[in-house]
């Protein structure tokens, strides 16, 4: 439904509500491409939704079934854990119950077998005799699921060991020889399947350059389904080289364990050798070791026939793809037609690279000034930017012509042409890139534009997490800093005691020197013996001063005389004036 309302030939609009016509449409349009057995797209997408549903990394799926066997183990471990047997009986039918669990959890043997229980018993015994079953039963759940789980492990090492001796163990694969023939087997399929690919994608390839640079060929074949033939092709191509990756992750894996496994059987023997008795601080970790080990060979084991049988359930994916072109059909195609390798594509084009002077405002990366040039994240999984949305076709990019950083995000060219024409307009260039995505959807998850298509994004592992792209560049320069020492004063308080009891000690040594006097005396004898002086206080100058100054004044006399000049009469009289204020009014 997705690739039908992206795909523009079908003119529906995301954002707009879908009408009852638009349904039928819709539903019409989608059985019609579900139904259409001609066209290898589908089979892109069928393989794309496949691969995301069953393959997992190496922790994934281990974990995983880890977590399995503890599902299918719980009751067993429940029954024992709760138990709370009182009588012989009852502790017999627990222990067997244990024996039951070691068997189960180790998967050596078959729990059916009489022989393989018997030598899982004897085992058991020697390390958890039934007289220890009291001391069990008083554990609490936890410590008991913990106990059991280290019980499993040392009667597996016990096992391993016997089997090595030959005194038993008939019932226990051979697991690495096992592996060592499964892993080449494996190989030599994936490469098989990817010689096949390598192939078929450069004549498809070859076909759609010849449709371009010719338009009577582009008549003669724009009928067939070249593109999409390509698309499905690389498709399978890029799900084997994940595959391969991780069967050679295995093969490292095994051959350090094998490694591993061998030393540890030799030091045990080493240390049992003839002897009556060992101690267990000696030989239970050896035996524990050894059963990590086989765990882990059982692990590869499960690994290895996942990564099988998705190789071998891929091929059904390429039937529509190889009935359009069988071999007679495409060698009549590739007529006069030049085949290039991805191999030859590179080795051409290595001698040529990019002029930075060319370009003012673009950034291109080149192995020997970027220290993580060969783990930069390359946009449509390492395909060149530019024929994608020019030519509608993929060619491998070579990123020794120079890695363009657009945005954060770096991309390749197939030659130095295409990187000048997308650099040019890089966002032109991205965006035509979309397009045809939307055309062809398998391209999403092929070319890996999930940030862009986030609605189609699949549950599975092949969607890089959105921080992955953020990893950026590491240059090369000469460079060089100065930095002053102790550019601030120091902040130590060498009296500071975080001890509160040294804290404690230094009060009452305190308190207790205020009571304490100190006192000198000298004799007669003595006084000769030594220099003494004294030292006194010279007197200060010393002064009072009252609380406040103070003054008093009396009124001042003003007295006036009249008549002292005389006047009309020939005798004088005189008049005194007094305006002397009073005393108490001043």
């Amino acid at each position: 439904v997705k690739a039908v309302v992206l795909d523009p030939k079908n003119d529906f609009h995301v954002d707009r509500i879908l009408t009852k016509h638009d349904v039928q449409n819709l539903i019409q349009l989608c059985v019609t491409r579900l139904l259409d057995t001609t066209n290898p797209s589908l089979d892109t997408i069928k393989m794309q939704v496949y691969f995301d549903m069953n393959y997992a990394n190496r922790a994934e799926f281990l974990s995983e079934q880890h977590r399995i066997l503890e599902g299918r183990l719980a009751p067993v471990v429940r029954e024992i854990t709760d138990s709370r047997p009182r009588v012989k009986e009852e502790m017999e039918s627990v222990y067997r119950a244990i024996v039951s669990y070691v068997l189960l959890r180790s998967g050596l043997g078959s729990p059916t077998d009489i022989e393989v229980i018997r030598e899982v018993t004897a085992a058991l015994q020697s390390v958890f005799p039934q007289t220890e079953m009291a001391v069990f039963i008083s554990l609490s759940k936890k410590n008991k699921e913990q106990q059991l789980k280290t019980l499993t492990k040392l009667v597996t090492g016990i096992r391993l060991f016997n089997k090595d001796r030959g005194k038993g163990g008939s019932s226990i694969d051979d697991l690495p020889a096992i592996l060592n023939e499964a892993i080449p087997s494996a190989t030599r399929a994936l490469d098989e399947a990817l010689s096949t690919c390598h192939i078929l994608a450069p004549c498809y390839t070859a076909l759609l350059e010849s449709m371009s640079e010719d338009r009577h060929r582009h008549m003669q074949l724009s009928s067939l389904k070249l593109k999409e033939a390509l698309f499905n092709v690389r498709q399978h191509e890029a799900f084997l080289c994940i595959l391969m990756s991780e069967v050679i992750t295995s093969a490292r894996e095994v051959e350090e364990m094998n490694k591993q496994f061998a030393a540890t059987m030799e030091q045990l023997k080493n240390t049992v050798q003839n002897k009556v008795s060992v101690g267990t601080t000696e030989v239970f970790p050896l035996f524990i070791a050894l059963s990590n080990l086989w765990t882990s060979f059982q692990d590869e084991i499960l690994l290895l026939s996942l990564l099988t049988n998705i190789t071998n359930n891929l091929q059904q994916f390429l039937k529509i793809q190889s009935q359009l072109f069988p071999e007679e059909v495409l060698t009549s195609l590739l007529e006069g037609v030049t085949v290039k390798s991805d191999e030859e594509r590179i080795r051409e084009t290595m001698e040529t690279r990019v002029n930075v002077s060319d370009f003012k405002n673009r950034e291109w990366l080149f192995p020997e000034t970027t220290t993580n040039f060969d783990q930069l994240l390359i946009q449509y999984h390492g395909f060149c930017a530019h024929a994608i949305g020019e030519k509608g076709i993929i060619l491998p990019g070579n990123p020794a012509i120079g890695i363009l950083k657009h945005k954060d995000r770096y991309y390749t060219f197939s030659s130095k042409e295409a990187a000048y024409a997308f650099a040019q307009n890089p966002d032109k260039s991205i965006e035509l890139n979309t397009e045809k995505a939307k055309e062809h959807t398998e391209l999403i998850q092929l070319l890996e534009l999930h940030h862009q298509f986030e609605c189609l994004a699949p549950s599975g592992t092949q969607v890089r997490d959105g921080d992955e792209y953020l990893i950026k560049p590491i240059t090369k320069r000469d460079s060089s800093t100065q930095t002053d020492t102790h550019i601030l004063p120091p902040t130590i308080v060498t009296s500071y005691e975080w001890n509160e009891w040294e804290l404690r000690r230094k009060a009452i040594k305190l308190a207790n020197l205020r009571r304490k006097l100190t006192r000198a005396m000298q004799t007669d004898l003595s006084h000769m013996r030594r220099e003494s002086s004294t030292q006194v206080y010279l007197p200060r100058d010393a002064g009072t001063q009252t609380k406040r100054e103070n003054s008093s004044n009396v009124p001042r006399p003003q007295v006036f005389l009249e008549g002292l000049r005389g006047g009309s009469s020939p005798t004088t009289h005189m008049v005194e004036v007094d305006l002397t204020r009073a005393v108490d009014e001043t």
